[in-house]
């Protein structure tokens, strides 16, 4: 083959290679951007949906009411406000006081199912005999009542204590006094409100 032919088909393949290697290096650079954007692009989610996710658990929970301080209970002027102490004191003694109504209620009722059976199996017996039992029943549940109510109080007492509201009269508002709490610990009315109470009957 002539040296002139020769050296045209080589220039030729070398200027061939030289066209492809530019298409492959463009190629690449085109794919190696995309892939950058990509991963530009995956990052951005990933942050997004990091994001999102920190703001999930970061939704605060309801936190339960904290229970009043002893020293912003309810007094009246001239009182030294309620002590840490004093508190727990009127607490135990309210706690000891529901335990022992709720004894006192549940053998009132024990006895009450007594009588009521002992009255449906004894039909046959005098009046003498029966008017007894009607007495001795209705006693029962009048002490069952007594038993109930002042449980009621006495709860109602424990949840004012917890609410912060212990001590406050539940008709004017004002305080009833430290004093008269110590005395009365189910107390919800101040003096003059209770004796307004009473007077009315």
């Amino acid at each position: 083959m002539p040296a002139g032919v020769s050296g045209g088909a080589r220039a030729g393949k070398a200027a061939g290679a030289a066209r492809t290697g530019g298409k492959t290096a463009a190629a690449g650079a085109a794919e190696a951007e995309q892939t950058g954007a990509r991963t530009v692009a995956a990052k951005k989610t990933a942050d997004v949906t990091t994001e999102a996710g920190a703001g999930g658990s970061a939704v605060p929970t309801a936190r339960g009411v904290a229970e009043a301080a002893p020293e912003e209970l309810a007094v009246r002027p001239g009182e030294e406000p309620w002590t840490p102490d004093e508190v727990a004191e009127a607490r135990a003694e309210l706690e000891g006081e529901v335990r022992r109504l709720q004894e006192e209620l549940a053998a009132s009722e024990a006895a009450l199912a007594g009588l009521m059976r002992d009255s449906g199996e004894g039909a046959g017996h005098d009046e003498a005999d029966t008017g007894t039992k009607n007495i001795t029943r209705e006693h029962e549940m009048a002490l069952a009542a007594n038993a109930r109510a002042t449980l009621e109080q006495t709860q109602h007492a424990l949840q004012r204590l917890d609410a912060g509201t212990y001590g406050l009269c539940e008709v004017c508002g004002k305080p009833i006094g430290k004093a008269r709490m110590q005395a009365f610990p189910r107390a919800t009315l101040c003096v003059e409100d209770k004796q307004k109470q009473e007077r009315r009957g």
